[in-house]
């Protein structure tokens, strides 16, 4: 009789394989929520990746999808613990958003494709944390405290979805759900080495106070690509409250991973970044298990993209710019501390900017992406250029990556395809960095091209497989206490070169 498997080991089970073990009786329902529970306790008071917790009805919902098992009527995604980020509306929960404003608000309705994963028998039994108003890119605020990295509780999980991909990496959650803006569910993902899909603009529905905004979407975090295949399925297809969401649906099929014949583009650094060394030696190892799968490898010349990497951020700073000077002005004594810095720098952007920013999406899309992807069928960036961002990390603090001083935004490898949020991106892990860190790539599908994104990604994880013993999982029993550089402090992130590469 084969061991059965640890407490530990089933934490980190993937959905599909514990959809598998339900139907044909091998592990309960229950089994596996009591391991996950388990392990989240065991991390909750380090890593911090949850705000609410619902564990007892996470219970009694197990038991009723154990039952349903027993009946032979489950359904499509029944059993499987469900993380949901703190700012997606659960109805009868609050939604916080980071925030004190919404201690006391609880919402009415579920968001919609929030709503079709409980509906398909996700059991939703805790929220994850985000920054306040989701304007960070490291995970902590006044309401929930600070969320650490797993894999090194000094540095960040990255932000917003930060607790989504805490809880992954950590094996605290079997998955969970992000949001994206201008990389939310990517940066973060590539911090804790999971995978993360920001799905094209209208894929997913989306609630009533985002279904407008072209630049967000919302999607599936887990630690598998099949997982993420499998969750888009679920929340994917027209909704009659979202005016914006596409009329057909789109239905990944049965990945393969083969991608012979495949064309894909590569920069890495987009012309705009500063890569360190290590991100670029994992990078480089994951492209050549494409090229080995029978993908067609290019590096291409980007030298178009940095006036719009800058106008994508702008962009969303004047759209927020208001709403974060009402919450200033009426609830000073409820901010985190670092919201007066958000402001300052959303203040930064004009009217002109986003105007702008209209102007020069249409010009690179005519003469460089759009051209791209006539030519290609993906292309494929690093999503974070250093992950050594410390875990208290304010907007305006300074990095030093490889000498250049920059800020934790300049290392997220992502608005750019906010902008552009008609294509899908996938994001995978792509090895370590001698630091210990994960290091993780974007895959740029064209247009409505999720099929493309998923296949490669399969492809890379075949290759490169993550997480899938215990030696490949963070250590938390060996991790040291967190520690954290003044704010302001210069960190130094990566070896620095002897001289400017630009």
């Amino acid at each position: 009789m084969a061991p059965q498997p640890s407490d530990s080991d089933l934490a980190y089970l993937s959905a599909q394989t514990a959809l598998d073990w339900f139907r044909t009786k091998k592990l309960s329902p229950v089994e596996l929520l009591s391991a996950v529970l388990h392990r989240a306790e065991q991390v909750s008071h380090t890593v911090n990746p949850f705000s609410d917790r619902y564990f007892d009805r996470a219970v009694a919902a197990a038991k009723q999808s154990e039952q349903r098992y027993m009946t032979g009527n489950p359904r499509v995604f029944d059993g499987i613990p469900l993380a949901v980020k703190d700012s997606s509306a659960v109805k009868g929960t609050r939604a916080t958003v980071g925030s004190l404003i919404y201690a006391d608000k609880i919402d009415q309705h579920t968001d919609p494709a929030i709503e079709r994963l409980i509906e398909a028998g996700g059991n939703f039994f805790a929220r994850t944390t985000c920054p306040e108003f989701c304007w960070l890119f490291a995970c902590h605020s006044r309401m929930w405290g600070t969320t650490r990295n797993p894999w090194r509780l000094d540095v960040t999980p990255g932000g917003s979805s930060g607790g989504s991909a805490a809880a992954l990496a950590a094996g605290a959650a079997t998955v969970a759900t992000g949001s994206d803006s201008t990389g939310s569910i990517r940066q973060p993902a590539a911090q804790c080495g999971v995978v993360g899909f920001k799905s094209p603009y209208g894929r997913n529905p989306l609630d009533h106070f985002s279904s407008f905004h072209p630049y967000v979407s919302v999607g599936p975090m887990t630690r598998t690509v099949a997982d993420a295949a499998l969750m888009q399925n679920i929340m994917s297809g027209p909704h009659p409250l979202d005016h914006c969401s596409l009329a057909t649906a789109l239905v990944l099929p049965e990945l393969s991973g083969d991608v012979r014949g495949y064309r894909v583009a590569y920069s890495m650094d987009l012309g705009h970044y500063h890569v360190i060394d290590d991100v670029r030696r994992e990078t480089l190892a994951t492209l050549e298990t494409l090229r080995d799968a029978g993908a067609k490898l290019t590096e291409v010349n980007v030298d178009w993209a940095s006036e719009a990497i800058r106008l994508a951020h702008l962009s969303e700073e004047f759209i927020f710019a208001g709403a974060l000077q009402t919450a200033v002005e009426n609830h000073p004594d409820k901010m985190s501390d670092y919201v007066p810095q958000l402001l300052e720098t959303a203040r930064s952007a004009s009217a002109e900017d986003f105007r702008k920013a209209l102007d020069v999406a249409g010009e690179i899309w005519h003469h460089h992406l759009g051209p791209l992807f006539e030519q290609y069928d993906a292309l494929i960036t690093p999503a974070v250029s250093c992950p050594e961002v410390p875990a208290e990390n304010w907007q305006k603090d300074i990095l030093v990556v490889d000498g250049y001083p920059v800020t934790d935004t300049d290392t997220a490898m992502t608005a750019l395809f906010n902008m552009f949020n008609r294509c899908a991106v996938l994001s995978v892990p792509a090895g370590m960095t001698d630091a210990g860190l994960p290091v993780g790539i974007q895959i740029v599908s064209r247009p409505y091209g999720d099929t493309a994104a998923f296949q490669i990604g399969q492809a890379i994880e075949q290759r490169r497989p993550w997480l899938h013993d215990p030696d490949h999982r963070p250590g938390l029993s060996t991790l040291q206490s967190p520690l954290r550089p003044p704010a302001g402090r210069h960190h130094e992130c990566g070896r620095p070169r002897p001289t400017p590469e630009r």
